[in-house]
């Protein structure tokens, strides 16, 4: 398990991952889940990728390398795609040509054919765009009424997006949200785990944006960490107590 979340702001994109891989308790591994691919000027897409690593390696393969278009046969890959919404598709496609391939071999393996792709970014003259593809290869689109995607263990950080997030939050306040959301998975679930991997990419720039892996030993996020504890716990000691007899006590 994994957890990647995606904010889709006015001033650009925050994306994050963990880089744990479980296969079992005495098998645990190190894989960046997030890939970005960008042609500076012309295109800023980053992918990430949540559940069986089989499967999502090969997802990444396919769309680099190129999946043959069904009307001309040439090859599109992630470089070559010219829209956003084209570049969602060639992910859904990659994702139903691995199960089509290796789908029944798994079932008969009683494997579950378990995977989803948050994919986020910009192609030059048009917006900026975000999408989740699921394990069937469709998708759905984030909008300012819903400004995240979170694919893999989930649960834990979408209360303090839901909380937080709009689409006019900063990107300096995206990060922050996205890295507590983190945080609050990394304390609550053993199977997501440290270095994270970030990109900040801010609206309309197409240059790479800021990449950054974040470790153990990252000054930021241990001040983060230890400042958001010390601001649950004097938010829950500010509140009154409720007046119902032994609560009080």
């Amino acid at each position: 398990m994994t957890y990647c979340v995606g904010l889709l702001l006015d001033q650009g994109l925050v994306m994050l991952a963990d880089t744990r891989t479980n296969g079992g308790i005495d098998n645990i591994c190190c894989f960046a889940k997030l890939h970005v691919f960008n042609t500076p000027g012309e295109r800023q897409i980053a992918v990430m990728t949540a559940g069986n690593l089989a499967v999502s390696q090969a997802v990444i393969n396919l769309i680099r390398e190129g999946m043959p278009d069904p009307d001309s046969g040439e090859l599109r890959t992630i470089h070559s795609v010219s829209g956003m919404f084209e570049a969602a598709s060639l992910v859904g496609e990659a994702v139903r040509w691995v199960f089509e391939k290796h789908g029944k071999v798994m079932r008969q393996q009683k494997v579950p054919f378990d995977v989803s792709v948050l994919i986020g970014g910009q192609i030059a003259g048009a917006p900026q765009r975000l999408f989740e593809v699921y394990s069937a290869g469709n998708f759905i689109e984030a909008t300012r009424d819903t400004p995240f995607l979170q694919v893999g263990e989930h649960k834990y950080g979408k209360p303090i997006l839901d909380r937080s997030i709009n689409s006019d939050t900063s990107l300096a306040d995206g990060v922050k949200l996205a890295l507590i959301s983190m945080d609050s998975t990394l304390r609550s679930n053993l199977s997501v785990g440290m270095p994270l991997d970030l990109l900040v990419y801010t609206r309309d720039r197409i240059d790479g944006g800021m990449q950054r892996r974040v470790s153990e030993e990252d000054v930021y996020f241990r001040q983060l960490r230890d400042a958001w504890s010390r601001a649950l716990h004097d938010a829950q000691r500010a509140i009154p107590a409720p007046d119902w007899g032994q609560a009080r006590g």
